[in-house]
């Protein structure tokens, strides 16, 4: 077999199960809300989105330190350095752990000031607190699920997280409508039913993951060596969230920016808000695909930087590149073929999906120049270096993105909005493909663990 055949086989291998297990990440939240507006109504379903921007907020710093350790991780599995491994993640495990830990207590205590600080209506606010509550008491469950089956892709391991968010979703789907009706012996607990079920599913899930790690002798198997490093070593952390919060920081970005789009479309009326909306799941999925790819440049990435391998860290960017074209690529193409009957699974009304035909038109092709701008800043992730690129991202969406749709939306109107996509993702491929090529690939490259 070829050493480019090789590599699209590896890649394959593991990409596939990055793609599902994403999928089943978002599965939980999605079925969750159908359980809790079907069974107990749209008060408890707007109960529960009054807390999403804080998950949100603490989502994107779980996976920023996740990010940092996976990098790492990579780097050292890729060197053969087994024993920094546990290093990495005992440090990870115990920042993720004491930071939980802090929320838990403070949350827990003020979850109702914190819904009333985000405005919640007063209608919901009883709602809303009784689910921030029981959210935040148990995050360090969720932070120590969500980092381990991260961290364990870091050597190169993408069926294990997989089988794991496979066990972990099906327990919750079970027990969720089970919480909020009190059968079997279960009491109802109602809003705060997935909450529960999330905390119960996590904490069943993460001691088969132990036993099934530590029967296979896994590189991450909570063993003694492990429990052993569970502490802070200031060195590493300073590695890990040198990586970490500068992605974190680019999730946040993208978010204020998606939101000063809302305003914007919302200014349109509603009939431009609903088919925002429908335009952004088409997009989600497009870009959900091209985001999967770049976490795969990014962790092989590191491991051919661990190993000293720098060709083949161009071969897995080559390889990358190839797989936004025909994946992200291919998934856009089929769905210009059916445009109408993909955003009518979303919107019936025929004058919003008429509106929203002609926006999907116009920003869909982007997700493409997207997915290859995030293999170049993937790679230099691998290896380590995080913060220009993140640099240079926002600097796209502030200095182009914002600006152009707000210029545009004055004077092409609405659709102006959406042509702010092309024109930002097809800046930052500019930019991120410039200094990959021009700057940093000139430069020695050397892992950091």
């Amino acid at each position: 077999m070829s050493a480019a055949k090789s590599l699209w086989t590896t890649f394959l291998r593991f990409l596939a199960p990055l793609i599902l297990s994403n999928a089943l990440q978002s599965l939980f939240g999605t079925v969750s809300n159908v359980y809790l507006g079907q069974m107990i109504g749209v008060d408890a379903l707007a109960a529960v989105s009054a807390f999403f921007p804080v998950m949100f907020f603490l989502f994107a710093f779980v996976i920023g330190l996740s990010t940092g350790a996976t990098v790492l991780i990579g780097q050292a599995f890729g060197a053969g350095e087994h024993d920094r491994i546990k290093i990495i993640v005992g440090t990870t495990l115990a920042v993720g752990l004491l930071l939980s830990i802090a929320i838990a207590l403070v949350g827990g205590i003020f979850s109702r000031e914190l819904m009333m600080a985000l405005a919640t209506p007063a209608d919901i606010l009883d709602q809303a607190s009784a689910y921030a509550r029981i959210m935040l008491l148990t995050m360090p469950l969720g932070f120590v699920f969500l980092l381990m089956t991260a961290m364990i892709r870091g050597v190169g391991d993408g069926l294990t997280p997989l089988l794991a968010l496979a066990l972990s979703t099906a327990i919750g789907l079970i027990l969720t409508p089970m919480l909020i009706r009190g059968t079997i012996g279960l009491p109802a607990v109602g809003i705060t039913s997935p909450a529960w079920a999330a905390a119960i599913s996590n904490t069943l899930t993460l001691i088969l993951l132990a036993a099934y790690l530590l029967r296979r002798k896994h590189a991450l198997a909570p063993d003694a060596t492990l429990l052993r490093h569970l502490r802070l070593n200031g060195a590493v952390l300073g590695k890990v969230l040198g990586i970490g919060l500068p992605s974190a920081i680019g999730m946040v970005v993208m978010a204020i920016a998606e939101l000063v789009l809302l305003g914007l479309v919302n200014g349109f009326g509603s009939n431009a808000t609903a088919a925002y909306g429908a335009v952004n799941q088409v997009m989600g999925y497009t870009q959900f695909t091209a985001m999967s790819i770049s976490i795969a440049v990014s962790i092989l990435g590191a491991q051919a930087v661990g190993g000293g391998d720098l060709a083949r860290l161009d071969g897995i960017v080559r390889t990358g590149l190839a797989f936004n074209i025909v994946l992200t690529g291919g998934l856009v193409a089929l769905i210009y073929l059916a445009p109408r009957a993909v955003l009518g699974i979303f919107i019936t009304d025929g004058a919003v999906l008429d509106l929203a035909k002609e926006l999907l038109n116009i920003a869909l092709w982007s997700s493409v120049p997207f997915g290859l701008a995030t293999v170049f800043s993937g790679a230099m992730r691998g290896a380590g270096v995080a913060l220009t690129p993140m640099l240079l991202s926002i600097f796209a969406i502030a200095a182009i993105e914002l600006p152009a749709a707000i210029i545009l939306s004055h004077t092409v109107g609405l659709t102006g909005v959406w042509a702010a996509y092309p024109i930002v993702f097809c800046t930052m491929l500019i930019l991120q493909t410039g200094y990959y090529h021009l700057v940093w690939r000139k430069r020695a490259i050397r892992r950091l663990i």
